[in-house]
Formats: structure tokens, C-alpha cells, sequence
């Protein structure tokens, strides 16, 4: 670890999933509704109607399950706790490196014979000769930190902070994820349920056309009344092929998601989420708690305060208990006794000692602490504006969750009023006081409120589960019953 920085993260921009597996409800259902026909606005906000009739292999998991498998096998989840081992590494590292700068240094080789002392020998001093014997020689030295004016100390916080940084950021890769996923949920259960609604409005238009092609065939009816339900007819195929299309994006999502290639959801309908809104100051306050962005960026701050401190203290020396240990043996050399004479080749010897190292590049250490004085600020900014933007977000959410519901009791009102109408025109055709055409308008309209009911209560579903995110408090979001 590089004990003048400490490499982390912050504020990244939201992570996304590798492919676009489920599209944007509501601005498909608006392309939808351009289209005219109401069969169109029964399935273009939908991801896809499938077949509710599960695979023998089929895994079939509830909502809370799902998140809990993408939880262990999403791939931004496992890089995200990946990072936080090796930043937890480089912690470690941060506390045992300054008490391990000792190194050791040793060999074996030949040595000639040599004799004698300092003022006489028999020998020359030529390098090999025929009498030759092994030699050896090992040293261990270091220093042991005493005091290092705040280095350590500071290093230390700064690892910590890094390390809380990238716990922060698992969280912040969990609630993406947990996004996507209820999002692909609740749109499989949309399509599911719109599935079922287009069968209920298939039956009263397909007994319509039966009846009028048999009067357009006696020359009873305008065949343009046929034509016109026939065009409807061949919308509803329509829808279904799309639909089928959506079914396909949205499963693929929820196992690349969740991890498991065979998994399927309950045959359950869609839900309106349980939790009560509340006012909008206590999910300011939960924001400012439990947000990872706004975690990590406190402590992005902390970490680069400890930096600027390091940079500070690298001013003054290092002070230490500086320690060395040596020992050689050259056999065939006359050990020296004379504490006068240098023998390089057998002795042993021990010390202790106070020492320092004093890097003396004022000029340049002054250019590093306004670095670090630049950075410090530049995260400080980064934090306000967490913060700042964590509001926005929250309050943005809130009056999505709060219109949502509104939309919701309204879109229930219409669609039964609408079935009812159409319930009324289909007695009416029954027993001979309205025509077989007359079925097409009210369920037209039964159809498209109906559907606009379903798609208002997944976005209610959806803007819920922004609140859990923008807030992170996800014990609010939906949980799909």
C-alpha cells in the first residue's frame, strides 16, 4: 500500500446492469396510447405476457427470494465485495508495515587460507589460491517507529475510512440491483395480468364479430362495422406477439439478476405496495442516515483529511529504535581478537540505537500538502452536493409515489365504471335492444382504464421502491403480494 495515498472511490455514478433487460413502463404506455387503437394500450407499457403455465424445471421464487439470490450472485454486488477484501488487505497492510521494515542480507562462498594479524602473515593477499574453504555471513537490520509526527496514525485512519468507503459502496450496488429487480417483477406481473384482461376482452369482441359477419353475410350490416372489428382483432395479435417479446426481456433479466437459469415467478397478481406514506421530513432524515452516497461521502472526507495530515507530517523526520544483528565465518581465515584490527570475515556483533530518517525536500513536501489540501476540498464539494441531490432525489420520489396513488384510485373509479357499461351494452345485445357493434366502445374503454389501473399501480409499485432507494431504507418497498 502506498503509504502517501490511499486509493478509493467516490460518488460513482449509479451502476447499471450490462444489458437493458426491462424497458420503461410509462413511456411505452404514452407510445401506445398515440397508436389509436385500445388493444395498443392494453400492452405497450408492458414488458411481456407470459405463458403462466410453469416448466416441469422451473424455479419458482417470490420476490424477497429473487432479491436475495441477486444479492449473492450479481455481478456489481460480487466486484463491489471483492474491492472491499482488498481494500481491507491494504488496511492490514497500513498497521503491520511500519513495525516490519527490517531486512536481512547473507551468503556463502569461498575464502583462501589465510594467516597471521595485522602486522604479520604468511600469506599474500591474492584472491584464490589452492587452498581454499567456505565462508558465510548473515545481518539482519532495521527500525522499530518511535515517533513519526502523526504518519502513522493518520495512515491508519485514512485505511479505515476506505474501508467503510467500500462497505458503503456495496450497499450502494445492492439497492441498483434491487431496483432493477422489482422492476422486472412487478412489469412480469403487469403482463401476466394484462394477459388475462386481453382474454376477457378478446371473449366479448370475438362473440361481437361472430354475430356480425353472420349479418354482413345476410346483408343485414355495413361490412365496414366487421372490417372495423376485425382491425381490433388483428391488433390484439399483435400485442400478443409483443408481448411475448417483453416476456422473454424481462425473464432473461430477472435470471441474469438473480443468478438462476430456470427461475420464474409466482402466477400471483399485481399489488399496490403496504407501506403508508409518510410525511416527507422523516424520509429526508432517513436519507441522510442510511443513503450509501451520502456515507461515502463522509467518508471520502475523512479519508483525505487523514491525507492532508500525512502530507503535513512528512515535514519532519521519522524516529525510531534502530536494531541490527550480524554474524560471519571464514574457517581458514585467522580470526582477528585485536579490537584495532577490521576483520570482515568472522566476527559477531549486535546494536541498538535511536536513529531517524529526515527527507529534506521542503519545497516539493509544501506542493504535496496543497495537493492534498485541493483534494480535500474537491471531496467536501462532492459531499454538499450528495447531500443537496440526496434531498432533490427524495422529494422527487415522494411526489411520484404521492401522484401514483392519486392515479390509482382514479383509474379504478373509470375501469368500473367502464365494466359496468359494458356489462350493461352486452345485456343489451343479449336479449336484442343494442346491436352487436355497440359492445365495441365500452370495451374499448373498459380495456384501456383497466389497463391504465394495472400500469398505475406497478408505477406506484416502482416510484415506492425509488422512495426505498432514495432513502435507503428498503424495508418500505413493495414486496410483491
Amino acid at each position: 500500500m502506498n503509504r502517501n495515498d490511499v486509493n478509493f472511490r467516490l460518488l460513482r455514478r449509479q451502476a447499471c446492469a450490462p444489458w437493458d433487460f426491462v424497458n420503461n413502463a410509462r413511456s411505452m404506455m404514452r407510445a401506445a396510447w398515440v397508436r389509436g387503437f385500445f388493444m395498443a394500450g392494453i400492452f405497450g407499457a408492458a414488458f411481456g405476457a407470459s405463458n403462466t403455465t410453469f416448466a416441469a424445471d422451473s424455479v419458482v421464487l417470490d420476490l424477497p427470494k429473487i432479491l436475495e439470490a441477486a444479492d449473492k450472485n450479481h455481478p456489481n454486488i460480487l466486484a463491489a465485495r471483492a474491492r472491499l477484501l482488498g481494500v481491507r488487505a491494504q488496511l492490514d497492510e497500513a498497521h503491520r508495515a511500519p513495525f516490519s521494515q527490517f531486512k536481512m542480507t547473507g551468503g556463502v562462498g569461498l575464502a583462501p587460507t589465510v594467516l597471521g594479524n595485522n602486522i604479520f602473515s604468511p600469506n599474500t593477499d591474492v584472491s584464490l589460491t589452492s587452498s581454499l574453504g567456505l565462508a558465510w555471513r548473515a545481518s539482519i537490520d532495521g527500525a522499530l517507529p518511535l515517533w513519526t509526527f502523526g504518519k502513522m496514525t493518520n495512515l491508519w485512519a485514512a485505511a479505515e475510512a476506505n474501508v467503510h468507503l467500500n462497505e458503503a459502496t456495496i450497499e450502494k450496488e445492492r439497492d441498483a440491483v434491487r431496483l432493477d429487480v422489482r422492476r422486472a417483477y412487478f412489469g412480469l406481473q403487469l403482463a401476466r395480468d394484462s394477459k388475462l384482461l386481453l382474454a376477457e376482452v378478446r371473449k366479448a369482441v370475438k362473440k361481437g364479430v361472430d354475430k356480425v359477419t353472420e349479418q354482413v353475410e345476410n346483408d343485414e350490416v355495413d361490412p365496414v362495422e366487421l372490417y372495423k372489428m376485425q382491425t381490433y382483432v388483428a391488433e390484439i395479435e399483435v400485442r400478443e406477439s409483443e408481448a411475448t417479446r417483453f416476456a422473454t426481456v424481462a425473464l432473461a433479466g430477472l435470471r441474469f439478476y438473480s443468478g438462476i437459469e430456470k427461475v420464474d415467478i409466482p402466477d400471483e397478481p399485481l399489488h399496490g405496495p403496504k407501506h403508508k406514506l409518510l410525511g416527507l421530513t422523516r424520509y429526508l432524515l432517513a436519507a441522510n442516515v442510511n443513503r450509501p452516497e451520502i456515507q461515502m461521502a463522509r467518508y471520502g472526507v475523512m479519508a483525505r483529511s487523514a491525507q492532508l495530515e500525512v502530507a503535513r507530517a512528512q515535514v519532519f523526520p521519522d524516529i525510531g529504535l534502530g536494531l541490527n544483528l550480524g554474524y560471519a565465518r571464514a574457517p581458514e581465515v585467522t580470526n582477528q581478537i585485536n579490537p584495532f584490527g577490521a576483520d570482515s570475515v568472522n566476527f559477531f556483533w549486535y546494536g541498538a540505537g535511536i536513529v531517524f530518517n529526515w527527507k529534506l525536500d521542503m519545497f516539493a513536501q509544501s506542493a504535496r500538502i496543497r495537493y492534498a489540501q485541493a483534494q480535500l476540498e474537491e471531496v467536501r464539494a462532492l459531499e454538499k452536493f450528495a447531500t443537496g441531490g440526496t434531498g432533490a432525489e427524495v422529494e422527487t420520489a415522494y411526489a411520484e409515489v404521492v401522484d401514483w396513488q392519486k392515479r390509482v384510485d382514479a383509474y379504478y373509479k373509470a375501469q368500473s365504471s367502464a365494466k359496468k357499461w359494458m356489462i350493461a351494452v352486452q345485456q343489451g345485445v343479449d336479449v336484442g335492444t343494442r346491436e352487436d357493434k355497440d359492445v365495441l366502445d365500452p370495451a374499448k374503454s373498459y380495456a384501456t382504464n383497466r389497463f391504465a389501473w394495472m400500469n398505475a399501480t406497478m408505477e406506484l409499485d416502482m416510484a415506492m421502491s425509488r422512495l426505498a432507494k432514495a432513502t435507503g431504507w428498503d424495508a418500505i418497498a413493495p414486496d410483491g403480494t
